[in-house]
């Protein structure tokens, strides 16, 4: 005991030297990376209007990795005290100026301190090469959030959340698994990353031939970039329209391509995401251990979606009566981005406030 409390003793009397000594030396381990200055647009430049019920600013915070990620910060007017928090990012290509934006408003207008982060690589955020995906960095996205909100003089550390629009629907079920910080998890309009890379659109390119195809072109396009030092873009959202684009790409291009969504810092709305982006996807597997998610869930989805059935199978993996499936009658997939008349924004308030009670 006495050689613990003098190591202990003698940590703390040099905790401030070395502090000194060591911050600019790269190889000291420190806890947080430091913080990258990011040129952040001051400017309102969202695709939705400001909310005079709220109060905004612009934060970045540090995630596992170094990277530094810039977020929109939304308080109630007026709010005292310890608030529940809740963190929000998505669609998957999209920027914060978008729909989680929209989101990120909206639950502050009804009483949550809410953040609507860049992931990184993309938007605002740093990280380099830019518009790289990853299952694994986007996951610690939303535990770097977590990281931040747990600290804020105004948040409640024992009431945070996460919602992910669209494809990050599926990312903040995936974070939660592994982050039991998270109290509670909202997935709106979800996609499977994971499985809509490997196996194509409602499976229907799920085998080994199709799989090693698609590995063997994106092999070769890293050669590719690799010798020209650029990495070549996927695309956006297409356009113009071909004449038999399924209805559901029809409603990406109102959106994403329309003054209705249209950003300039997003993928979907301008060139899309590095094309080898897609590797690690298909050599993961969200949900793994779902049936371990003991925090609450609820997935959302509209009834007309053609994502739908990625919530409906995902729900069934999910264990425990803190678990819910919400399906909104007559809505489609992107009605859930910004349509306020379909988007069930009231439930999923009461949803929050349900399983992240003030003690």
């Amino acid at each position: 005991m006495k050689k613990i409390i003098s190591f202990t003793l003698l940590a703390l009397a040099g905790a401030s030297f070395v502090n000194s000594q060591t911050m600019n030396n790269p190889n000291i381990n420190r806890s947080v990376a430091p913080t990258e200055q990011l040129e952040l647009t001051q400017e309102w430049d969202k695709v939705f209007p400001k909310s005079d019920k709220v109060d905004h600013k612009k934060v970045t915070m540090v995630n596992r990795y170094g990277i530094t990620l810039a977020a929109d910060m939304y308080t109630p007017k007026g709010a005292s005290g310890k608030l529940p928090a809740i963190a929000v990012s998505g669609p998957f290509g999209a920027v914060k100026e978008q729909s989680s934006g929209l989101y990120a408003q909206q639950l502050a207008e009804r009483g949550f301190l809410t953040i609507a982060f860049d992931p990184s690589f993309t938007g605002e955020s740093g990280g380099e090469p830019r518009r790289v995906a990853s299952p694994d960095i986007n996951t610690e996205d939303f535990s770097a959030a977590v990281d931040f909100l747990s600290v804020q003089p105004n948040v409640d550390p024992e009431r945070i959340g996460v919602l992910g629009v669209c494809g990050w629907g599926g990312i903040a079920i995936q974070a939660a698994i592994n982050d039991p910080r998270i109290k509670a998890t909202v997935a709106s309009t979800m996609y499977d990353m994971t499985r809509v890379t490997a196996n194509g659109y409602f499976d229907a390119d799920d085998s080994k031939d199709k799989r090693n195809a698609a590995r063997a072109a994106m092999a070769a396009q890293r050669t590719a970039d690799y010798r020209n030092g650029t990495y070549e873009r996927a695309g956006g959202v297409v356009d113009p329209l071909p004449d038999d684009a399924p209805q559901f790409v029809k409603d990406y291009h109102a959106y994403y391509k329309m003054p209705r969504g249209y950003h300039e810092r997003s993928g979907n709305s301008t060139d899309g995401w590095n094309v080898t982006s897609a590797l690690p996807f298909m050599n993961f597997k969200f949900f793994e251990y779902a049936d371990e998610l003991e925090s609450a869930v609820l997935i959302v989805h509209g009834e007309n979606a053609h994502s739908r059935y990625f919530g409906e199978d995902t729900f069934k993996k999910l264990r425990g009566n803190n678990k819910e499936l919400l399906i909104v009658a007559d809505a489609s997939h992107c009605d859930l981005y910004d349509n306020l008349d379909k988007i069930p924004m009231n439930q999923i308030a009461t949803f929050y406030s349900t399983w992240m009670p003030k003690k």
